[in-house]
């Protein structure tokens, strides 16, 4: 049995008096009932931020859109409103690393995720096959110096009307051009407890440092390698008598259930991002 579908609305801007009043009533006033609310402001930035969601009592697209230009116009609220049926097409970028490669595809598979997996991109083509037995379309994009390789995984985005893409350990930097280009949001794993030990091998570096914890940050891409808003993290601790392999062994554990949760509260609608950093709902 399908659950029925409700408006999902996240804003923010400047913190004023009444404002969750304001947006309950204005939910109320439609005859509407009210399913989750949650707020956050930031007591140094004067911002006030929001996720409300709500059973529509009338028309669901209608209503969906007088409550954005109700939030823009009157609140001068910044406002993003979304249907909990949505399904937004995914694009998974992936090198030879596997491990979240497959994850991934079976979360989607089991109905982890609020969207679907519309198609694999690859500068290599040891996914090949495996990405055929599970009946995804694989784009094999080899890597260049010129930017026609870009041009190709663009085309390839708009072709499926891709909404995000996730980056299962692809392990290429995209271009700020590309980023600007593919006017989606960009899902990271990356295999460090950011922001220590940004860039390549990680687990190396800090087998090196001796560190007793070690981790895995999921982020949004941006131009600056690594430096993107964080969505989540987790850690795991370590001792002397773990060697490399141990790391990444471990590592790799934490690098599937970070990526697989920022996937899915993305897909929930349940993250803000402002100034370099996340609200994230539960």
């Amino acid at each position: 049995m399908n659950e029925p579908t409700t408006i999902i609305a996240l804003l923010y801007g400047p913190d004023q008096p009444g404002l969750v009043s304001r947006v309950s009533g204005w939910i109320y006033a439609q005859g509407s009932s009210i399913v989750h609310a949650d707020q956050h402001e930031d007591p140094e930035a004067k911002i006030f931020f929001q996720r409300i969601e709500w059973s529509p009592s009338g028309k669901i697209q209608e209503e969906a859109a007088s409550f954005e230009e109700f939030a823009t116009v009157d609140l001068k609220m910044t406002a993003r409103v979304a249907l909990s049926s949505d399904r937004p097409k995914v694009a998974l970028f992936v090198s030879k690393i596997d491990h979240c490669f497959h994850d991934t595809i079976l979360r989607f598979r089991a109905g982890e995720m609020s969207g679907e997996l519309a198609c694999i991109v690859s500068n290599h083509k040891e996914l090949a096959q495996e990405a055929e037995r599970y009946g995804i379309k694989f784009y094999h994009v080899p890597i260049s110096d010129s930017a026609e390789f870009e041009a190709e995984q663009l085309r390839i985005i708009q072709k499926h009307n891709v909404k995000l893409i996730v980056l299962a350990r692809y392990m290429q930097i995209l271009s700020s051009n590309f980023l600007d280009a593919v006017d989606c949001p960009v899902i990271n794993i990356h295999h460090s407890f950011l922001p220590a030990f940004a860039g390549g091998k990680p687990y190396h570096q800090a087998h090196c440092r001796g560190v007793k914890l070690i981790g895995a940050t999921a982020h949004y891409a941006t131009a600056d390698l690594d430096e993107g808003p964080i969505i989540h993290q987790d850690v795991t601790r370590i001792n002397h008598r773990n060697v490399i392999p141990d790391l990444i062994r471990k590592g790799r554990d934490l690098e599937k259930s970070v990526f697989a949760q920022a996937i899915r509260l993305h897909l929930d609608n349940r993250i803000l991002v402002y100034n370099n950093k996340t609200v994230v709902f539960d």
